[in-house]
């Protein structure tokens, strides 16, 4: 348990360039980040040898460019990647995270990056760059990005390097958001909103320079770079990362470092606690002591209850306590975090609401165990001077409690805007309530929730919202009924949406296969084509059932081809286009 005399106290650190030398001077010695490689190869780096590297990338940039350029990077993850983002601060350079391409796959997310952030600057590795040659050859607009390896450094660089002057509004790097619904925009973060957000983190987490975070989320995603490896740089504690793969191809690496290195914080999206679920098995389990974890964050919109139990079923007998769950909402927009749990002794609150008054757009318990109901979980509330109001998105008036509206957000934790788009800035940053007095600006988050008995409830984005004959259904309620209709449907890869028909809006769903699902298994005598009509019968009817909808086309697809975002998001928009451009991956069973 915290105690007073552990609780960190924030210093008055002009940027994160003041927090990375301050730590260096009081700590040099203190192991800052260890990396874990499925190759059993760990490297690690001291506060004092971060502090020593980000100056020499620093003074090696500045001998290239002005303050305020910008440099897009471009690193797998490691340890490289942290010390090139420090040392674009340190050299007054705006750092734009990414990461490399693949081969044989798009690079247009990277190119729109460039594009609309003017970028001329590209750092990686000496590596890296010898492989992606072929794609700046293909692509001429690309000519004119200079491209340096900070793997070959000078190793004087450290002592010529100046400190820039940087101030609080100054914009610390962008980051591009997951482009789940649009063209990725690039938030425009300053130093402020960075410190600001990192105490709100360590207040809600209870951080303290003995806290351990263990971490597989990618380094170029805000709830990877903000929330563990900048929030464990703020609180001068330790964090233990590996890469989204290493994670993936062997989730049991995740708890097993938790474990190992006593990790008191540590989380993800529903997807990784189901993973695990799913993945691991009762003998990877035995060496498991999950004991330390107190805060076991899942910043998914919305929060599944269903992960929840079903994690804890699996993993209390190691260790795990359903208390250490953390549900969270935050977004890029807000910096990172915006609300979280306030009573950490008790588990998470999951509330029932009844499904008609939703439609309606009201928030109202449901008492009676036969009222149809959807299951909410609870998001916190609010932490340091931010306020959450909710608000009609039409009318911009405060809503009245427990009613539905769109999630507005204040506060110094807010950054800037989006990166050379003033109107979408306007409208989004610059927000003002109907009735509002002070003439205070909101930050409209595009997500629709409520405030029950003190706390926020996520329903889902607005634009995702299917309306049909004037009753509103969440996305995500639809394809969790889905996902539960069937053995063979993909968890997490099922998307719901509205399109336009001459009848109306009416509801299309996509869903994936599982690749290990045998058809002939369940019913030898079934030709191909007999196999889609039950799976599609029986899902229409779990929709049917639960949601009172009748549903247009159902689209059952290949493992993996579900479009998603670098996060693990579900892109409906983009499956509602695959959709209406017919290009959508068909599964075809094998029988």
């Amino acid at each position: 348990m915290m105690t007073e005399r552990d609780k960190i106290t924030p210093v008055a650190w002009g940027s994160f360039v003041d927090l990375v030398q301050w730590r260096a001077s009081q700590h040099p010695e203190r192991q800052a980040y260890t990396f874990l490689h499925s190759s059993n190869k760990i490297p690690n780096i001291t506060y004092g040898e971060l502090d020593r590297q980000a100056r020499a990338i620093g003074g090696w940039l500045q001998s290239f460019v002005a303050s305020g350029e910008r440099a897009l990077l471009l690193y797998s993850p490691g340890i490289e990647y942290i010390t090139a983002f420090l040392g674009c601060l340190y050299a007054g350079v705006i750092a734009v995270p990414a990461y490399p391409p693949h081969p044989n796959r798009p690079i247009s997310r990277i190119l729109s990056i460039l594009d609309d952030s003017d970028t001329k600057l590209l750092l990686s590795t000496s590596s890296i760059l010898a492989n992606i040659e072929q794609f700046l050859e293909q692509h001429p607009e690309l000519t004119t990005v200079r491209c340096l390896s900070t793997d070959e450094v000078p190793k004087d660089s450290e002592h010529v390097w100046k400190m820039p002057t940087i101030n609080g509004e100054m914009i610390a790097f962008l980051q591009y958001t997951s482009g789940s619904t649009a063209t990725p925009k690039g938030v425009m973060v300053s130093h402020d909103a960075l410190l600001h957000n990192q105490n709100m983190i360590t207040q809600a987490f209870a951080h303290t320079e003995q806290t351990t975070h263990v971490s597989w989320l990618p380094l170029y995603h805000d709830m990877g770079l903000i929330g563990n490896v900048l929030g464990s740089l703020y609180a001068g504690s330790q964090a233990v990362l590996m890469s989204p793969m290493t994670f993936l191809q062997r989730p049991i690496r995740w708890l097993q470092a938790i474990s190992h290195y006593k990790a008191h914080t540590s989380g993800g999206p529903n997807f990784a606690y189901d993973l695990c679920v799913s993945k691991i098995t009762p003998e990877q389990c035995e060496t498991l002591d999950l004991s330390s974890w107190q805060r076991a964050f899942n910043g998914s919109e919305p929060v599944r209850a269903m992960t929840l139990q079903r994690f804890t079923e699996k993993f209390e007998p190691y260790g795990f306590h359903h208390t250490a769950f953390y549900p969270c909402y935050g977004l890029a927009e807000a910096t990172l975090f915006v609300s979280g749990r306030t009573q950490t002794t008790i588990a998470p609150r999951v509330r029932q609401f009844r499904s008609d008054m939703l439609e309606q757009g009201q928030a109202v318990e449901a008492i009676e165990t036969n009222t149809s109901a959807n299951v909410f979980v609870s998001c916190g509330q609010t932490w340091l001077e931010q306020d959450i109001d909710i608000v009609n998105p039409e009318t911009g008036a405060r809503c009245q409690p427990g009613h539905v509206g769109e999630i507005w957000i204040s506060g110094p934790n807010i950054t800037q805007g989006y990166w050379n788009r003033a109107e979408e800035t306007t409208h989004t940053f610059h927000a003002m309530v109907a009735d509002n007095m002070q003439e205070r600006v909101f930050l409209r988050t595009g997500d629709l929730g409520f405030i029950y008995q003190d706390e926020l409830y996520v329903a889902g984005r607005i634009k995702d919202l299917i309306i049909i004959e004037g009753r509103n259904h969440y996305p995500q309620d639809i394809e969790l009924t889905v996902e539960q209709s069937h053995e063979a449907i993909r968890t997490g890869c099922v998307a719901a949406f509205a399109v336009d028909t001459s009848d109306g809006e009416q509801l299309v769903v996509v869903a994936e296969i599982h690749r290990r699902y045998q058809p002939q298994q369940v019913s030898p005598t079934s030709d191909a084509t007999e196999i889609v009509k039950m799976l599609t019968r029986v899902v229409r009817q779990a929709i049917a059932q639960h949601h009172d909808i009748k549903t247009h086309t159902i689209k059952l697809l290949q493992s993996g081809s579900i479009p998603k975002t670098s996060s693990g998001k579900i892109q409906r928009h983009a499956c509602k286009k695959q959709y209406l451009n017919e290009t959508l991956n068909i599964w075809h069973p094998k029988v």
